[in-house]
This record gives C-alpha cells, sequence and structure tokens, in this order.
C-alpha cells in the first residue's frame, strides 16, 4: 500500500468521525473541546485525542497531562463508550512519553496496559493507534510488541488478519506497514 493511499484511508476515516484531518489541526480542535467541555464527562470524551494530538505535535507536557487525567477519570465511565478508548490511548500517550524519555521499561509496561483495554466501538472495528508499538518495534523490542498484539486480538474483531501479519513480521525482525492505524 503506497503512503499516499493510506493517507487517503486516514483522511477518510477521520472524516467520517468528524474529526480533522492533520495533527495540528486535531491538537487545536481536540485542546478546545477540553477546555470548553461543560461537563466532565465531555472532558472525559475529549482528553483521549487530545493526548493524541498534542504529542504528535512535540507539546509532550501536555499530552502526559492530558493521558493521565483522561486515566484518572475512566474508572468514572466504566460503562461509556468511550472507557477502552480511554484506557488504550492514555497508556500509549504516557508509553511514548516514557520511550521519549529514554525509559523503554516504562514504554513497554505502558504498551501493555494499553493493550487490556476491554475494547470500544471505535477499537473493535477500526482497531488501535499502534504509534507506540511501532516506536518499541525501531527499538528491537519486538516480544512486548507481539504480546500487546495478543491483546489487541481480544477486542479488535475486524482485524482482517493483520494482528497474525504484524505479528510475524516483527518477530522476523521486519517493520509492518500499519497504514492507517498509526493516524487513529
Amino acid at each position: 500500500m503506497t503512503k499516499s493511499l493510506v493517507a487517503l484511508i486516514a483522511t477518510l476515516g477521520c472524516l467520517s468521525m468528524g474529526r480533522p484531518t492533520n495533527w495540528e489541526d486535531r491538537y487545536t480542535t481536540a485542546a478546545q473541546q477540553v477546555k470548553s467541555a461543560a461537563t466532565e464527562l465531555d472532558r472525559f470524551h475529549a482528553l483521549d485525542e487530545a493526548g493524541k494530538a498534542a504529542f504528535e505535535v512535540g507539546r509532550v507536557a501536555e499530552a502526559r497531562e492530558y493521558a493521565q487525567a483522561v486515566l484518572d477519570l475512566a474508572p468514572k465511565y466504566r460503562n461509556d463508550w468511550n472507557y477502552g478508548n480511554a484506557i488504550h490511548d492514555g497508556h500509549m500517550v504516557l508509553g511514548r512519553v516514557a520511550l521519549k524519555g529514554g525509559d523503554v521499561e516504562t514504554a513497554k509496561k505502558e504498551l501493555l496496559l494499553a493493550g487490556a483495554t476491554p475494547g470500544s466501538p471505535q477499537l473493535d472495528s477500526f482497531g488501535p493507534n499502534v504509534s507506540l508499538a511501532k516506536d518499541l518495534l525501531e527499538r528491537k523490542q519486538a516480544d512486548t510488541v507481539v504480546e500487546y498484539f495478543t491483546l489487541c486480538a481480544k477486542f479488535w474483531k475486524l482485524e482482517r488478519g493483520n494482528l497474525k501479519r504484524w505479528s510475524a513480521l516483527a518477530k522476523g525482525g521486519e517493520m509492518p506497514d500499519f497504514g492507517a492505524n498509526l493516524f487513529y
């Protein structure tokens, strides 16, 4: 799959979810949604996107704050559709922050905590954002990443063989083409 096709798929996915299509605009929108949230639940719904987008635009301290905030709120909203997203994305962002600071062991633990999510409508269909898995594969941490993929199989029902294929490539020392799963 070409990079332009992956970008098109990611753009269409963002458009279908009502999201801006680049990280800068996603950050601006998500940060504004967090600030303008009328209720704690509205804030909870905005925090996971804000954390991912803040990290992508280089606002690492904000990303950590958003990720920790969504994880702190998550126990109050176990029955909400966004609970699984919050668990996955909060831990994924904390792992990326740890890895950026050179803490590989914490990043690995956070990846496995992300994979322990119960899932969500989005995770069950589109699958997870695997940016932290990619980051760890770049640091030769294939065993942890394969374990994460095994955890993802518990919720990602429409994965079309991706997890098995990605696991085989990771075990073989190759980087999978994660496509749009780097943008969700």
